[in-house]
């Protein structure tokens, strides 16, 4: 459900750049469809997608080494404007029989990049001296034919270039919040692609309903309901494609949190006009987790054992063609990347890495190219109310991954009072709704400590709260003290068997959202 005919797309080919996914955020902002594609897309796997321009990104390789990964030749043979961005950049030099070096100095942080063409449309309206990221040790020594320099900074003389078949580079980040005007260049960049700027939240509601009808015609369909909004908002969608052909099932896994398979169903029973079965299987996923403690194997089990109901749930439905799944882009990403090896796979994603090989369903994930907000926007459009659409994340894997080493009923029932005590306390202050996600986590540690005189021997729960507005990064909340020790008082007082508390501090990069 990515992108038709229709729609234009602007491509960005990834090189294993830690920015990409910034790159596409950037795009979307502007109101035009964007994908991530491997540096090893052929021009057949592109032109359907209507490509109106494309996007190098940077990498970690130097481009004179060998084996370093080119930007395909389909590039230079069709007539699409090009940007490359710091890697991008030297391989378009690279390639057109430019020369890059290593540089004397490297360059990383901060750079004060000086224009010295401001009619140029790539940077029309940025201001002659302007606050940009950089992060490169190579540079590039002498340009191709037909290049100019567009802008330098003290250490790069070459720090933007461009030429008159629509080919610019930038060594330095436009995606990232230090380069000051970096949105102001990339939307230069779909301006000069001819992009009409026209991709919103009703066009992908409208468009999707048709792809799915046409799609689907008069096959049943079933979709996995989690309680999430990235599940709930895939049913709407999907059930205002094809109505009674939909048949959605919600199965407790035995890892949600606390009153949260009630709360799920009243939900559902209250906002989606379509057919819902409700399925118990808490023991037989807790019996399939005994003895597992690799966070990757725990989400293949979990992928697995939901696939295994939902055939024989649409087994005793009569002939089901299709599985509807909220699989969203930084799943698809982070489980997959760009399909090649420059990129390291972050995780697998019980709905994306971790599904069978064989599997009887055909997936329908009408939201794989959309990222959290963009989802929430949908939802909103296809009218499901605010307490649905703005419900903090909850992975797939639920509890599973916030214990880490082996999941037992007693580490669940003390996880589930802790993170119960957490989201109290938030909603209780108003940051509930502020913040990307905030929860408990029961790490594979005990400490020693004090309750009535007595020595203690207890476990510990890390409290994790995060800022972010797509999950590719995120940084860690800055919750009041006052807050955190409440949480701290309560979940030692009201959780048997915990005496400590700490609070995760880190961002991501370098951790993730979820500790597992």
């Amino acid at each position: 459900m990515s992108s038709n005919s229709n729609t234009e797309t602007i491509i960005i080919i990834d090189f294993g750049s830690q920015y990409s996914r910034l790159i596409a955020r950037s795009i979307r902002e502007l109101n035009v469809y964007c994908e991530i594609v491997s540096h090893k897309s052929t021009w057949e796997d592109i032109k359907k997608s209507n490509p109106k321009g494309v996007i190098l990104s940077g990498g970690p390789a130097s481009v004179y080494e060998t084996n370093a990964p080119l930007a395909p030749n389909w590039i230079y043979d069709q007539d699409i404007p090009v940007l490359g961005i710091c890697y991008g950049m030297q391989l378009l030099v690279h390639q057109l029989d430019g020369v890059v070096e290593p540089s004397d100095k490297k360059e990383f942080g901060h750079a004060t990049l000086n224009t010295t063409d401001t009619n140029n449309s790539l940077f029309k309206g940025i201001s002659e001296n302007s606050s940009v990221w950089m992060s490169h040790g190579d540079k590039v020594n002498v340009l191709p034919d037909g290049f100019e320099i567009l802008a330098f900074t003290e250490n790069s003389p070459i720090a933007a270039m461009g030429n008159s078949d629509g080919y610019f580079g930038l060594q330095f980040h436009p995606e990232v919040v230090h380069t000051e005007e970096g949105k102001i260049i990339l939307k230069n960049f779909v301006e000069f692609c001819g992009c009409a700027q026209n991709w919103t939240t009703k066009n992908f509601v409208d468009q999707s309903i048709l792809d799915i009808r046409n799609l689907v015609k008069d096959k049943k369909v079933i979709c996995a309901l989690s309680g999430g909004v990235d599940s709930v908002v895939a049913a709407s969608l999907v059930s205002r494609a094809i109505g009674d052909q939909l048949t959605c099932i919600f199965v407790n896994n035995g890892l949600m949190r606390k009153e949260e398979p009630e709360r799920i169903l009243d939900t559902f029973s209250k906002n989606l006009s379509t057919n819902i079965i409700y399925k118990d299987a808490s023991e037989l996923f807790l019996n399939s987790l005994k003895g597992v403690t690799d966070p990757e194997q725990k989400r293949k089990i979990i992928g697995n054992k939901f696939i295994e109901i939902f055939d024989e749930e649409s087994n005793q439905l009569g002939e089901v063609d299709y599985l509807v799944q909220g699989t969203l882009y930084p799943d698809v990403i982070e489980s997959q990347v760009s399909g090649d090896d420059i990129s390291a796979k972050i995780k697998t994603h019980h709905n994306v890495g971790g599904l069978p090989e064989e599997m009887k369903l055909k997936l329908l994930e009408p939201l794989r190219y959309l990222f959290k907000d963009e989802v929430r926007k949908v939802g909103l459009e296809l009218g499901l109310p605010t307490e649905i659409v703005n419900r903090q994340p909850f992975p797939g894997p639920g509890l599973s991954i916030r214990i880490v080493g082996e999941v037992t009923q007693e580490k669940l029932n003390i996880l589930r009072l802790s993170d119960w005590i957490v989201m109290d306390e938030m909603k209780d202050s108003g940051l509930y709704h502020e913040l990307w996600q905030s929860f408990a986590v029961l790490p594979d540690s005990r400490s020693v400590g004090v309750t009535g005189d007595h020595r203690t021997y207890g476990e510990v729960i890390a409290i994790r709260a995060v800022n972010s507005s797509e999950a590719m990064t995120a940084d860690w909340a800055r919750i009041p003290y006052d807050i955190l020790s409440r949480m701290s008082n309560r979940i030692c007082n009201e959780v048997p068997g915990v005496n400590r508390v700490v609070y995760d501090i880190t961002s991501k990069p370098p951790g993730t959202i979820e500790w597992e």
